[in-house]
Formats: structure tokens, C-alpha cells, sequence
């Protein structure tokens, strides 16, 4: 099995803002795009996708798009999700059905998603994005924002939002 540091360069990973490391390995710029409200996009984009023991969380974020998620290699990976009624629920995403894991992860655009990793050097996933992925279509979650909209799931937004996200200035 390959190490964190072999996959980052055999697959010539990029530190993401979310946490982990990623690489876009397609986009559908053949097709024609797709209209959403904010915008034209891409029918569909993917990526490799990986967290390791140095950078183990993807930060609490929101995007617009469906994305599904698929496991590679390594250790599972605890997707903490908090729908849009607030209702949350944590999915384990990894190689193991025994355990109660699953290969496959399918999240709507909308639903707020932190994702951790769960012990081991690294995990490797791909994501396929439908729309397209966008940046402008991601929203980085805000601690304080977040815990007042959901203040049930405080503790847990807290636990994974990005130390240096600064409150909004607006």
C-alpha cells in the first residue's frame, strides 16, 4: 500500500482550502454547460481527494452541487453532514461493509459536510461533481455562524471548522 506522501506525488496532489490534498483528474468541458442560478457550470468535474495524519479534517463547507464520493485506499473517513432542516448524521465512508462502512457516499448540494480521518496514514478518495464544481459555489463554514444557525450541533461545528476562519465582515 502506498503512503500518504507516495499518493501525494504519484498523483500530483494540491493542498484544497477545505484540508487534505486534491487534484481535478476531469471536467466535462466537451459537453455543453449547465445553467444554475449562480451561473453557467460544467455538466461534471472530479477529483482525487486526500486527507492524511498531518492534515486528518476537511473543514465544514457547503456547496451547491451533488457530489459523490467514492473510497480508494486507506482508512475510512467519518463524513459529519447537517442537512438543511438541521437534522445531522455522520456516514463512514471506507473498505469494510462488515464494519458498516460504506464505498459510496452520495451528498446534496446544500447539506453542510466536515469529514475527518479515521486513524491511519491517509485516506484516498475521488469525488465526481454534478454540476460542475466551481469554487464560487463553496461556502467555507464560519464557527460562529454555523453553531447559531445550528445551535444543537454546536460542538461538533466547532470541532471541525477551519481555526483561521475568520467572522464575516459584512
Amino acid at each position: 500500500m502506498l503512503t500518504a506522501q507516495q499518493w501525494i506525488e504519484t498523483l500530483e496532489l494540491e493542498p484544497h482550502v477545505e484540508g487534505g490534498y486534491f487534484r481535478r483528474t476531469f471536467q466535462a468541458d466537451h459537453r455543453p454547460p449547465v445553467r444554475t442560478r449562480q451561473g453557467e457550470r460544467l455538466l461534471l468535474t472530479s477529483i482525487h481527494y486526500l486527507l492524511t495524519e498531518e492534515s486528518p479534517v476537511g473543514y465544514w463547507h457547503l456547496d451547491q452541487s451533488d457530489i459523490l464520493h467514492f473510497h480508494h485506499s486507506g482508512a475510512p473517513l467519518t463524513y459529519h453532514l447537517i442537512h438543511p432542516d438541521g437534522r445531522a448524521e455522520s456516514v463512514v465512508l471506507g473498505p469494510d461493509p462488515y464494519r458498516g462502512q460504506v464505498l459510496t457516499l452520495a451528498v446534496p448540494g446544500g447539506v453542510w459536510k466536515a469529514t475527518c480521518l479515521g486513524g491511519g496514514d491517509h485516506a484516498l478518495i475521488s469525488e465526481a461533481v454534478a454540476p460542475g464544481f466551481d469554487y464560487a459555489d463553496m461556502t467555507l463554514g464560519r464557527p460562529d455562524e454555523l453553531a447559531a444557525r445550528f445551535p444543537r450541533h454546536a460542538a461538533l461545528i466547532r470541532r471541525y471548522c477551519r481555526p483561521d476562519s475568520p467572522p464575516r465582515s459584512d
